[in-house]
């Protein structure tokens, strides 16, 4: 548990893990900036660019990496931030920078634990050395947030046409009755069937999207008579249309004589969809490279059958982001189909350094030449990839493991632990150019590397019970931005469409609805008109579904 945010009183003790983590989550008052679901909305930015003259507050995140990782990391309180966020970085004085250089080549932290004694070791290879430099942090001069200003009378259906303008909608329709006629031809009439039209597509996405607020064990549950009925809007279409609409709804109806690429079916929508996140907003410099949480929602895991359960494990693709820790806004979808057939197929390549690399250099190939900084976790670090990304003009910061990690190119004396015992907050840091390898100890070993943070600057880690624990900046700004993810992942999954389809290119398509939902929202919440309408972001999917449906009565109903 971490200390209490911006000198509130003190929270109740937790009763649960659940609890435990809740309050963690809550002192960093994220859910009240990005997601609106309860308490003072805080002003500003609902997060913070660390900075060199970091000594703050702190909340505490679990990262399991290998078996000896097992410490915590933490982030700043946001009264901390915000002062932060108010006061510009200082030129270090002389005496500063003698006390940096003594912190980071032996000498110990004042009030704590320094970096970690060193044995006697062999002559690092490879161009690491033990002398270190400071690094200036990476430019950035670009306005970040959305690219445009949205009336004060905006509603749902505005923000979510940003991504899925009526343009894409039409061509769901025309696609849908082609493949309906096409089907018939080979398998016989359906007499009950007549074409769809933009209102019943609307309505259509409108019933599925239902099941993101609800959370239904099925969308039919719309029109049964059991817990998950909802005759409000079950009226609109009766359960056999919408499920003709479903047997031969279609985003591409046909594979032409050229599509290779097994994403046929959908790669038009998810092109789409990229140009709309593209063009509606402007990330902050600091992102992160993650896999979302997609299989995870609470409610589906407690109500579903060990049959389901299987079913769900079979999934043939992963997904993965590059997402604004800013704001929590994705900005890119890499899907990656599982093909075992393709020399790079998921099964050729799961689990090993080639996948990732390939995935973090499609998810960032839209980045070069504008100083981002991006976070990675211990599967995506390596430092042949940050070493291409840095030419690129890309910065990096990741969490490394010698387990999952590509360790090639690393010195192996930073690699193994040390035989001394060791103290919270001591390090150890090898430098190689502007990359600084970093080992640190918290309850275990963790292992980062960066080309982002200076490693004579400190951070610090702030606990209840321990107080301050020294640390380079690169833990702390690593700590503080992967806790913002975990947040945000918390949420995302509540909001997830429930539908489960058993194709793969449907189970992709509700999956990229689900998020440009939760874009929608965060532009809605950056936007005049959240301040005239303030719904939550369960009251922002209810309006959106009525309005998709055609109703006239739009007022959140909680």
């Amino acid at each position: 548990m971490m200390a209490e945010g911006g000198g509130g009183p003190a929270r109740r003790k937790a009763l649960s893990l659940l609890e435990a983590a809740r309050s963690r989550y809550e002192s960093l008052q994220i859910s009240d900036d990005v997601f609106g679901e309860s308490g003072q909305d805080s002003s500003g930015n609902p997060f913070y660019s660390t900075s060199a003259d970091s000594r703050s507050a702190a909340s505490s995140q679990d990262e399991d990496d290998d078996e000896e990782e097992q410490g915590r990391l933490a982030v700043s309180s946001p009264r901390s931030r915000a002062a932060r966020r108010r006061a510009p970085r200082a030129a270090a004085t002389p005496a500063e920078r003698r006390r940096q250089r003594q912190v980071c080549g032996g000498g110990a932290v004042p009030g704590g634990p320094g970096p970690m004694e060193e044995e006697e070791e062999e002559a690092e290879s490879g161009g690491w050395t033990r002398s270190l430099r400071d690094v200036p942090p990476p430019h950035f001069k670009d306005a970040s947030g959305p690219t445009r200003k949205m009336p004060l009378t905006a509603s749902a259906m505005d923000f979510f046409q940003l991504f899925v303008p009526d343009n894409v909608l039409k061509n769901m329709v025309v696609q849908t009755n082609m493949y309906a006629k096409k089907y018939q031809e080979r398998f016989g009439s359906d007499d009950a069937w007549i074409d769809v039209t933009l209102t019943e597509m609307k309505a259509f996405l409108g019933y599925m999207i239902s099941t993101s607020i609800h959370h239904c064990e099925s969308v039919l549950s719309i029109w049964s008579s059991g817990f998950y009925s909802n005759k409000s809007i079950a009226l609109i279409m009766t359960q056999s249309r919408f499920e003709k609409i479903l047997k031969y709804f279609h985003i591409v109806a046909f594979r032409s004589s050229q599509t290779t690429h097994s994403l046929y079916k959908i790669q038009p929508f998810l092109d789409s969809l990229q140009n709309g996140f593209d063009s509606a907003f402007r990330p902050s410099q600091a992102q992160v490279l993650h896999e979302p949480l997609i299989d995870e929602d609470p409610v589906f895991i407690a109500t579903c059958t060990e049959r389901e359960l299987r079913k769900r494990k079979k999934r043939k693709f992963s997904l993965w982001v590059r997402q604004c820790s800013s704001t929590g806004f994705i900005c890119q979808i890499y899907v990656h189909l599982k093909e075992g057939s393709g020399a790079d197929g998921l099964d050729a390549l799961k689990n090993k350094p080639q996948l990732h690399s390939m995935v973090a250099k499609s998810l960032c190939q839209n980045a070069s030449g504008k100083n981002y900084i991006i976070f990675t976790g211990p599967s995506i670090t390596s430092l042949n990839l940050f070493e291409e990304f840095e030419k690129q003009e890309i910065y990096c910061c990741g969490l490394l493991s010698t387990r999952k990690s590509d360790c090639t190119g690393l010195p192996p004396s930073m690699l193994n632990n040390s035989v001394t015992p060791q103290s919270r907050g001591q390090y150890r840091i090898r430098m190689k150019g502007n990359m600084s390898l970093i080992c640190w100890y918290n309850k275990g070993y963790f292992r980062f590397l960066t080309n982002a943070y200076s490693p004579v600057q400190q951070g610090v880690i702030i606990k209840r019970k321990s107080g301050e624990i020294p640390c380079p900046l690169a833990v702390e700004a690593f700590a503080a931005h992967l806790s913002y993810i975990c947040k945000y992942d918390d949420k995302y999954s509540k909001y997830f469409i429930s539908h489960k389809p058993n194709k793969t290119w449907q189970q992709v398509f509700w999956f990229a609805i689900s998020i440009a939902i939760n874009n929608a929202y965060i532009l809605y919440k950056m936007s005049e008109a959240y301040h005239v309408t303030r719904y939550s972001r369960a009251q922002f999917g209810e309006r959106l579904v009525k309005e998709l449906l055609g109703l006239e009565d739009t007022s959140p109903t909680h």
